[in-house]
């Protein structure tokens, strides 16, 4: 994704554990690619504070080796985010995160903080400490909401914090638990957000996939530039932990673009 493409709406799909699947998913991607769009294809890799720090974890063997993401994150055609969750909100995020950063390698391109309201200022200090210039997307998630009463002018509030630090916002009350997105739930989030912060990309994701993507149009319809991103829908069992079925995913980056067309 060269500087051109920064900023630009994106259909994410997140589990990617190794780079012949980036290479799959983005020739699906390109064939299917509406003329004109500027979409990209979002390559979304996870990565909890556990498996950064070697501690055990139900997901270690659901998420790559750190030490692999910077070789999945060998594409400049795609848009590389790396998901860094920990909804504990441990100390010194900051650390933390230029750990995560470095591991992704030259080709990393943002971060998504799966996190509930994380300081902003240790997630500023993390990113300069990694020397790279790179997005920063905060996921919304149903935590996050529930903390401020599931109000969206409370929501707008918590993100004047976080001017000059986010880039984009993703609006995710499923957190790859695969549950069905209530769209028009989240049109009054997605409103305020935009009326306050007109420079903020936002996004949604909450159990979309190929038989499911239609339940994102309530919020397309309102927000043509919207991303999305999908995670637990893409495998049969509807579990994260089990590997993403791909011919899934090429179905529902087919009817993704369709919906986007």
């Amino acid at each position: 994704m060269n500087e051109e493409q920064a900023m630009n709406p994106y259909i994410g799909i997140t589990d990617f554990t190794d780079f012949e699947q980036v290479r799959e998913m983005s020739r699906v991607f390109s064939a299917h690619r509406p003329q004109g769009s500027s979409r990209v294809l979002h390559i979304g890799v996870m990565m909890s504070y556990k498996t950064l720090h070697g501690i055990q974890s139900k997901w270690q063997n659901a998420f790559p080796q750190k030490e692999q993401i910077a070789e999945i994150f060998s594409s400049d055609e795609v848009y590389n985010c790396l998901h860094y969750a920990d909804y504990d909100n441990r100390p010194e995020l900051w650390k933390s995160l230029a750990t995560a950063i470095f591991y992704g390698g030259i080709g990393i391109q943002a971060i998504q903080l799966d996190m509930v309201w994380p300081d902003p200022g240790e997630i500023a200090n993390g990113v300069h400490i990694s020397r790279k210039q790179i997005e920063v997307i905060l996921q919304i998630g149903k935590n996050a909401l529930e903390e401020v009463g599931n109000d969206p002018q409370r929501v707008v509030e918590r993100l004047s914090d976080y001017e000059g630090v986010i880039h984009r916002v993703l609006l995710d009350k499923s957190m790859g638990r695969g549950l069905g997105m209530d769209a028009d739930g989240l049109i009054p989030y997605a409103r305020a957000i935009r009326e306050s912060f007109p420079m903020l990309g936002i996004g949604a994701a909450g159990g979309l996939g190929p038989e499911t993507i239609q339940l994102v149009e309530p919020l397309t319809a309102v927000f043509p530039d919207l991303s999305i991103d999908a995670q637990g829908r893409l495998r049969p069992s509807g579990n994260a932990l089990d590997p993403i079925d791909w011919s899934m995913a090429g179905n529902y980056l087919v009817k993704a673009q369709q919906l986007f067309s």
